[in-house]
């Protein structure tokens, strides 16, 4: 029988790693940080890239991100501030305007276009990448709008939560069920207040803080950069000395292989390949 010290310190996560984000450009060259998906990072599975975007100038932003195609995996994009339309190949149509989501699944392959619907003002937000298993891959593409009304939103603990996927006491996230059962919410903490983040022992995971700074454990993670989450259960998380406000982000890992070009991410060099010459047919 396992000692009560034992039990405890199966369910105490700390920090594994800090990383720092990596400023670049995508899209018709659109700034942004990416934060998962780096040389430093490569991903956090089931979870391929993070990029984060921030500006008050248009011309950071205004040429967005037209038309290309996507295979195997899905995408999250959470808008703070801003509004965003998507169009896809297969009738997807949508816009999100502040603290919405929009959540497509490529599968087999789509091709899609995300651009700004708006001349001036603010654009926040960030887009996760979500790996599909392998037997999903070739699914049928789905997408989804998720408008910010939709998103619980709720206090525990002195946390302000907005919760987009996954369950946290009685809430629960407006995302899709998945395989890979993603846990994302978006936190604010008061200054010097803490809080238990709810993820089961089989999620891997990682905070992210673009405001403020969070002690984990020993570990202090400051704005801007990702904490790479130790195994184990639920997550103690406390805000320093002012006001905090980070995602977290968990899920199930797949472990299984990886392989990646570009908008395509399947499990060897003959599918990628494959999705190369789809695309190129016009077979998406």
């Amino acid at each position: 029988m396992s000692s009560a010290a034992e039990i405890l310190a199966t369910k105490s996560r700390g920090i594994a790693r800090v990383v720092s984000g990596m400023p670049t450009q995508d899209g018709a060259g659109v700034k942004l940080t990416r934060l998962i998906g780096t040389p430093q990072l490569g991903h956090v599975d089931p979870f391929l890239m993070l990029d984060a975007f921030g500006t008050d100038n248009p011309e950071d932003y205004i040429a967005g991100f037209p038309e290309h195609p996507h295979r195997g995996f899905e995408t999250m994009t959470y808008m703070i501030e801003g509004t965003m339309r998507h169009r896809d190949n297969h009738g997807g149509e949508g816009l999100i305007i502040d603290g919405g989501v929009q959540w497509m699944t490529a599968g087999r392959g789509v091709a899609h276009s995300e651009m700004p619907a708006q001349t001036n003002g603010r654009m926040f937000g960030f887009q996760l990448w979500i790996n599909l298993p392998a037997n999903e891959k070739m699914r049928e593409p789905w997408y989804a709008d998720i408008p910010a009304g939709a998103i619980p939103s709720f206090t525990v603990d002195g946390a302000a939560v907005k919760l987009i996927a996954g369950t946290w006491g009685g809430h629960k996230g407006p995302a899709p069920e998945r395989v890979t059962a993603p846990f994302i919410a978006d936190v604010t903490l008061a200054a010097n207040a803490s809080t238990e983040i709810p993820l089961s022992e089989d999620r891997a995971g990682f905070v992210y803080v673009f405001e403020g700074a969070l002690k984990i454990g020993n570990t202090v993670v400051h704005t801007g950069n990702v904490g790479v989450v130790s195994d184990g259960g639920n997550l103690q998380i406390s805000a320093a000395a002012d006001r905090a406000r980070f995602l977290v982000i968990a899920g199930k890992p797949l472990r299984e292989p990886i392989a990646k070009y570009g908008p395509f991410v399947m499990n060897t060099e003959a599918q990628i390949r494959q999705a190369i010459l789809d695309y190129q047919s016009g077979r998406f």
